[in-house]
């Protein structure tokens, strides 16, 4: 069923009668089947209720909805909710076959309230739920009956974000207005947007609606009024927004649902819930959590290992000082990328360390007005050796075996302990010609003899020849280095490092090394070429290949106008992601509710095909061309219908080719059953038949 929805009309009522119909009659169909017959899969169908659906004047605390058979409810507690939003849930009661609903708050004159079950409501016997149901009634004379659809994204990665919960505000709300945290760029305009918003905080919203998996909603029973409209993910289902937890999202100005365009709604058949072409699209990020700044805690895992955490992103030291321990020999590693956990690596012999280390560190504090002072925190760091279990099993072992040999007059040699000295090595088996040798290590180096580390390529017969190699430090993590060679495809290599030719903080060497490795050959991958058009001279973007579970492959950070090429591509569908790099720092920034930011925008390049996923073959090159004004024209609302339904097709279709591939298994499976009846491997008489002969 597919049809246009007209402006004030109540559609979904009609939608939902021939939705229950259809369950009706094919209720019908199935009564008397015997056991093992086809599973019930038919979710309840609604008999009546009390009041009646759409009461006006409604007065009453108590509804009872009567279903055509037992049912049970799950998840009530997150699939539940009332619009608006009461200060206290109403509650449920399975009593017979219905549903008792008591009302314990006091309703508002003259307003639509709708209790949705989402799919709480479910029969007693396979569960199957009864999606998407509502009751409605008004405590005044009317109805609300205006609609208003939408779909929500997620901003950064471009896919749906389900089961959304969008909250509806009269823009024109005077409370909205006086909020004390809001300030109106122009106070005299109801519709100008406030500079600072802490509109979800402070204000309950006047409607609710939920989205589906898919990303869409369709927001019923609202008022043809202007409304400033915001999507929460409620990841734990509080109907509250919590920063830094839930997903957020709002639109910039007001929507009002009767200047809105028609859209069409329809019953989706294979998701078993109602779907419509969206009016409105919301991209949803994670805002950044105001956090007080401080130091949470101070720890000393190791002798030579002290690990700072701090709560909030990116403190502001001043100074730090560790009693008896000289600063240049203070290795400073950030662990995370806001810098709020920091290592302290101390280059001093172990011998020369006391079980407790204290000092001082200064940094900027919030302070009771959340303003930034400087501050001094002490520091006391204890640290003790402490044996393991297997130690001293292996030390108690030891000793047995010494004692033994003094009492035999033997010479006691002692086992050879491993080398405490550990690392990681990338250069294993085969690498691509792009990468580089990677080694990453516990603790970070103080000395390094790279003199004495060698790197061959093996040639025809024993033909070897020397390579001359880079090995520098990465940019970030001070406890991985690089080496680097220009690498000849389909070529035998080794790297050889001979023992104590690293020395870390600890004190510790390395024993020698050696791998052995290939280059692979280039026909082996694909190669994608991108011609960007930039929107200016001056716009910057990043260019991210991505697999088909969204993993980055490859990226391409300040990007403009001209040609960037990806190499040695694996064989296989990728997509192209663009970051809009508004403010040119070579990553995706986020959005901020409270100053109404929206964030930097991103898009995946669609070709005209309407499929995102490019296939990359063996020994291809593709070559794309990519304009970013068109990619980053402003939101067409019929752009995303439009992208919706290409999307929509292409499920069909895999699903489509899903069902057939099943059905061809099953149609295997049913041939080889009978393949091996017909050779006499078994009979339904509970004979075995051997030619002509049963026993």
């Amino acid at each position: 069923m597919e049809r246009g929805i007209p402006h004030g009309k109540t559609w979904l009522g009609i939608a939902a009668l021939t939705l229950f119909s259809s369950a009706f009659f094919w209720r019908c169909a199935n009564i008397g089947a015997p056991q093992g017959g086809p599973k019930d899969t038919i979710p309840p169908k609604v008999m009546g209720a009390t009041p009646a659906f759409n009461t006006t004047n409604f007065t009453g605390t108590r509804i009872y909805i009567t279903f055509d058979e037992y049912v049970q409810l799950k998840d009530q507690q997150k699939e539940f909710f009332t619009s608006p939003q009461l200060k206290k849930t109403p509650t449920l009661l399975v009593k017979g076959r219905g549903v008792q609903i008591d009302i314990l708050d006091t309703l508002k004159p003259n307003t639509t309230y709708a209790l949705n079950f989402g799919s709480s409501v479910c029969d007693n016997n396979e569960g199957n739920p009864l999606n998407g149901f509502r009751y409605v009634f008004s405590t005044g004379p009317e109805i609300d009956s205006m609609f208003m659809s939408g779909y929500t994204v997620d901003a950064y990665k471009k896919d749906s974000v389900k089961k959304t919960l969008i909250f509806f505000y009269d823009a024109a709300d005077s409370a909205f207005l006086r909020e004390p945290f809001l300030r109106l760029a122009d106070p005299l305009r109801p519709d100008s947007l406030p500079a600072f918003d802490s509109t979800v905080f402070n204000v309950k919203p006047d409607a609710i609606a939920r989205a589906e998996n898919n990303g869409i909603f369709i927001a019923q029973n609202l008022k043809p009024i202007d409304y400033r409209v915001y999507a929460i993910e409620d990841t734990n289902g509080n109907l509250a927004y919590e920063p830094g937890v839930d997903k957020i999202g709002f639109l910039d100005g007001v929507f009002n649902p009767s200047d809105l365009p028609d859209f069409m709604a329809w019953y989706d058949t294979t998701r078993r819930y109602m779907t419509a072409e969206p009016q409105l699209f919301i991209r949803m990020f994670t805002d950044r959590q105001f956090k007080r700044q401080n130091l949470a805690e101070q720890k000393r895992p190791l002798q030579h290992k002290i690990e700072l955490y701090f709560n909030a992103p990116y403190p502001q030291i001043d100074s730090l000082v560790l009693d008896g321990i000289d600063s240049s020999r203070i290795i400073t590693e950030y662990v995370t990328p806001g810098r709020d956990t920091i290592n302290l690596w101390l280059d001093v012999p172990g011998e020369e360390l006391p079980d407790t280390i204290t000092g001082r560190i200064t940094y900027l504090k919030h302070d009771s007005l959340n303003q930034l002072v400087p501050n001094t925190d002490k520091l006391k760091l204890f640290w003790k050796y402490i044996e393991t279990k297997e130690e001293e099993r292996a030390r108690e072992k030891e000793e047995k075996e010494r004692e033994r040999a003094e009492r035999e007059g033997e010479t006691y040699t002692p086992p050879e302990k491993p080398n405490p000295f550990k690392y990681n090595l990338s250069a294993r088996g085969e690498i691509n010609p792009e990468d580089n040798v990677t080694i990453s290590f516990d603790y970070p180096l103080v000395e390094m003899d790279s003199s004495r580390i060698s790197l061959v390529r093996f040639g025809e017969g024993e033909d070897m020849y020397r390579v001359r190699y880079e090995l520098r430090r990465d940019s970030v993590d001070i406890r991985k280095w690089m080496l680097s060679a220009q690498w000849i495809p389909e070529q035998k290599y080794q790297l050889v490092i001979p023992d104590s030719v690293f020395l870390d903080v600890a004190g510790q060497r390395n024993d020698s090394i050696k791998a052995d490795f290939s280059i692979l050959s280039p026909d082996k991958f694909g190669t994608l070429t991108v011609n960007v058009k930039g929107q200016t001279d001056s716009s910057r973007y990043i260019l991210q290949l991505l697999n088909d579970k969204n993993s980055v492959l490859q990226e391409k950070r300040d990007a403009v106008t001209g040609k960037y090429i990806f190499r040695y591509v694996n064989p296989g569908d990728v997509k192209l992601r663009v970051i809009d790099d508004v403010n040119g720092n070579g990553q995706w920034d986020t959005g901020d509710l409270i100053l109404r930011k929206q964030p930097e925008r991103v898009e995946i390049y669609i070709p005209e095909s309407g499929n995102e996923m490019i296939a990359m073959k063996a020994n291809w090159d593709i070559e794309i061309t990519v304009d970013m004004a068109d990619l980053f024209k402003p939101v067409d609302i019929m752009d995303i219908r439009e992208q919706l339904r290409k999307q929509e097709l292409l499920r069909a279709q895999r699903l489509i080719e899903e069902r057939i591939k099943k059905a061809q298994q099953q149609q295997q499976q049913q041939n080889t059953q009978r393949s091996r009846n017909a050779s006499g491997a078994f009979n339904p008489t509970g004979a075995f038949n051997t030619g002509n002969r049963m026993f």
